[in-house]
């Protein structure tokens, strides 16, 4: 059986820039894009790319693995923006910050697509912690930014290349991972990844302390 997509993506980003009240524009001006993007990508219409997805999560203050968990049906209705009732908050939690595991079977992994040619793929995750698990894919040609900038981010992040080759662009420096290859460095440092062979580039990652 294939891994669980996650086809929600837009609405649950949708749904948090609402319930904080913030309009369109005004998170497009924040992050340097256009209006006609972060509508495109709340429809469904098109997918961020990995830089604009971490830049999206930032600006509203949540984690890449929130963006996992399916929208608040029952909080749809309610008021949304600052002066929000805490009866919202309690209604994201009761299905949110649920554990993923102990055992993720790939049959039953949920799977993100993301712009560029990249797959992130939810190998677990505990309540109450800050930590990105992910198996990520990069195609031939992929990058973590389409417009190929650097990106940053909170956090801290640690690679294993399984297989593949990656090109890491930190700061001034352009890294070559090789299968058996692992990184880590503070994710605010500006980085791009991008996959300039012939075949995926597959590795496990971890992004912790995005609080």
């Amino acid at each position: 059986m294939a891994p669980d997509p996650v086809p929600y993506v837009g609405e649950r980003l949708r749904e948090e820039r609402l319930r904080r009240g913030v309009s369109m524009r005004s998170l497009a001006r924040d992050l340097g894009v256009s209006a006609s993007l972060i509508s495109q990508i709340e429809t469904g219409k098109s997918q961020p790319s990995v830089g604009t997805l971490y830049a999206i999560t930032t600006a509203l203050d949540i984690s890449i693995e929130d963006v996992f968990d399916p929208p608040d049906q029952r909080a749809a209705s309610l008021p949304v923006g600052p002066s929000a009732p805490t009866t919202v908050l309690e209604a994201l939690g009761s299905l949110r910050g649920q554990r993923v595991g102990p055992l993720v079977t790939p049959n039953i992994r949920q799977v993100l697509q993301l712009d560029s040619g990249v797959t992130w793929e939810r190998l677990g995750q505990l309540p109450r912690t800050h930590v990105d698990f992910l198996l990520i894919t990069y195609e031939p040609g992929g990058m973590s930014s389409s417009s190929g900038r650097l990106m940053r981010h909170p956090g801290a992040e640690y690679g294993y290349l399984i297989s593949g080759e990656l090109i890491l662009t930190l700061g001034f420096d352009e890294l070559r991972l090789t299968p058996g290859d692992a990184v880590s460095f503070e994710s605010t440092t500006p980085h791009r990844y991008h996959n300039d062979g012939s075949t995926p580039a597959v590795g496990v990652w971890f992004v912790a302390g995005r609080e």
